[in-house]
């Protein structure tokens, strides 16, 4: 069974778990999926993807990605169950205009949700797209080359305050301040047009007891420009409850996260999600103000030891779950 590790440069994070956890709203009408469509909201290489559209020979699927790359090799691999997919270049928050145009209804048309958070391996690899602190390449960051935003036009033009603000918000960055105002001299003499530029300023604008613990020195940069060039955060507010929406009764959603910014926007939708919308002080659940959804996972489901072994990438994932309630199911 596929399991994405072949020539595509990219292994699928908790596959099987993703399928266990899926599979349940994908085979409620026939055990090989017919009928049920899976929205693959970040489809990359199409890893899940294929594991997916080979497990259950009667889904149908609509792959979803804002990396035009991307999807010409998730194109190429899936063609073999042309007939039953639907590929849209499009963010993730664009879900509701991609169902619209693949002909369902933005809301209640929908089996499964799957989001898989984060740079891809594809990207990561490719060092011209500038997203790996560790190789020298142009200051890109851009997931969609199409878009208008860079991380060179963000450290060349931003004022100190802003650098500063997008380090600490985005990245978490301690530092924060202290390189916004290297930057700033920095580019003063010279702009900004590598990786490499970026890294060496950053070792120098971080104390050297510091660079000593917490991973690379520019780790935490690094994912903040990647979220500000990619508006990752926003994107991902409303893309959620979008999800949430075109999923039927009973339907499923599975999102994986890589960073605590990330989780702790789906831990908060989530848990929104499943609350009782039973008004304070009330002993019992009023009709019509029974939760809507309910969680599948308790807390954030992390990959086990063999798995990072085998993919070290999948290390820091957290992988939450959630379906719709049926009717009776409250």
């Amino acid at each position: 069974m596929p399991d994405g590790s072949s020539d595509f440069g990219h292994l699928p994070v908790l596959l099987d778990r993703c399928v266990a956890l899926l599979a349940p709203a994908l085979t409620r009408h026939h055990s090989d999926g017919s009928g049920a469509i899976l929205v693959d909201a970040t489809l990359g290489a199409g890893g899940h993807a294929e594991r997916f559209l080979t497990e259950f020979p009667g889904l149908r699927l609509i792959g979803l990605d804002r990396d035009p790359s991307a999807l010409d090799i998730a194109r190429g691999r899936l063609a073999r169950f042309a007939d039953r997919i639907t590929l849209v270049h499009t963010r993730y928050d664009g879900l509701p205009t991609a169902l619209t145009e693949s002909g369902y209804a933005a809301t209640e048309s929908v089996d499964g949700v799957l989001f898989d958070l984060g740079v891809s391996s594809m990207q990561l690899d490719r060092a011209e797209r500038g997203f790996a602190y560790a190789q020298d390449a142009p200051l890109d960051m851009r997931m969609d080359p199409e878009s208008p935003l860079s991380a060179a036009d963000i450290l060349n033009e931003y004022d100190e305050k802003a650098l500063a603000g997008i380090l600490h918000r985005y990245g978490e960055e301690r530092f924060a301040r202290r390189i916004a105002s290297h930057i700033v001299r920095r580019r003063a003499q010279a702009p900004f047009t590598s990786t490499a530029e970026l890294v060496e300023l950053l070792y120098q604008a971080i104390p050297a007891a510091a660079r000593r613990t917490g991973g690379h020195p520019a780790k935490r940069t690094f994912q903040a420009l990647r979220i500000a060039v990619n508006d990752e955060l926003n994107s991902l507010s409303g893309a959620l409850p979008a999800a949430l929406d075109a999923l039927t009764g009973l339907g499923r959603i599975v999102v994986m996260a890589y960073q605590s910014l990330e989780d702790r926007i789906v831990k908060r939708v989530f848990a929104d999600a499943a609350a009782s919308r039973t008004p304070p002080g009330l002993p019992v659940e009023l009709p019509g103000h029974e939760p809507r959804f309910q969680l599948l996972t308790h807390g954030a489901e992390r990959a086990d030891a063999a798995e990072i072994e085998r993919n070290p990438r999948s290390a820091p994932v957290r992988l939450r779950a959630l379906q719709r309630v049926g009717k009776g199911e409250s």
